[in-house]
């Protein structure tokens, strides 16, 4: 468990590394690097959606826990592409506050449901999230650094996610399960709140 926790922390503290680079980002593959990376991070909406990508896939386990966050990154760079097009997706920050919802709900209940079918389920949320990093790429970023960086935020947000779910499930079942829970619990409602307006 302390060798968990250790790499947890390590992970965090990645997190920490674009908010203190943002001082001095540099020009061209740099800066495009460090904005992509930021951006996954820069939002709750993000942030909570991704972790709670990489806890789902963990609570399903198996095939799982590698092929729903690589659904999630594969189908995003297709709606990053979309956004750096200028291509219109309609309802992008509805649909982003609506996967918070659904996978925290989905986390909170436990739902045990086919790998395929939450493939499909995080991938069009996906599209959502990938089509707003893209449309918000600076004019002084490359595409390819750009998408480089929130794809590395996006997969180390999901290692979180995978990380809590291991940490949760060496628990005792009470308390893992109840922490896992809440956690998903609180992750809708503040979904909710994003929809709405009530969380910015």
């Amino acid at each position: 468990m302390p060798r968990f926790l250790t790499r947890a922390a390590f992970v965090l503290t990645t997190f920490m590394i674009p908010a203190v680079a943002s001082a001095h980002t540099g020009i061209g593959p740099t800066s495009g690097f460090v904005h992509g990376f930021a951006h996954p991070i820069s939002g709750i909406d993000h942030t909570l959606a991704m972790v709670l990508v990489g806890l789902l896939a963990y609570q399903l386990g198996g095939r799982a826990i590698f092929l729903v966050p690589a659904a999630f990154v594969g189908i995003m760079m297709v709606g990053g592409v979309l956004g750096v097009a200028g291509v219109d997706l309609p309802m992008v920050e509805i649909g982003i506050a609506l996967s918070v919802v659904v996978l925290g709900a989905a986390v909170a209940l436990r739902i045990k449901t086919p790998t395929t079918v939450a493939m499909a389920v995080v991938g069009l949320f996906a599209l959502f999230h990938g089509h707003a990093h893209g449309s918000e790429m600076p004019a002084n970023a490359t595409a390819f650094t750009y998408a480089s960086g929130f794809v590395a935020a996006t997969a180390l947000l999901h290692g979180l996610g995978l990380v809590a779910g291991f940490i949760t499930a060496r628990l005792s079942d009470s308390r893992g399960e109840l922490i896992a829970r809440t956690a998903g619990g609180l992750a809708a409602l503040a979904g909710l709140g994003l929809a709405i307006g009530l969380v910015a």
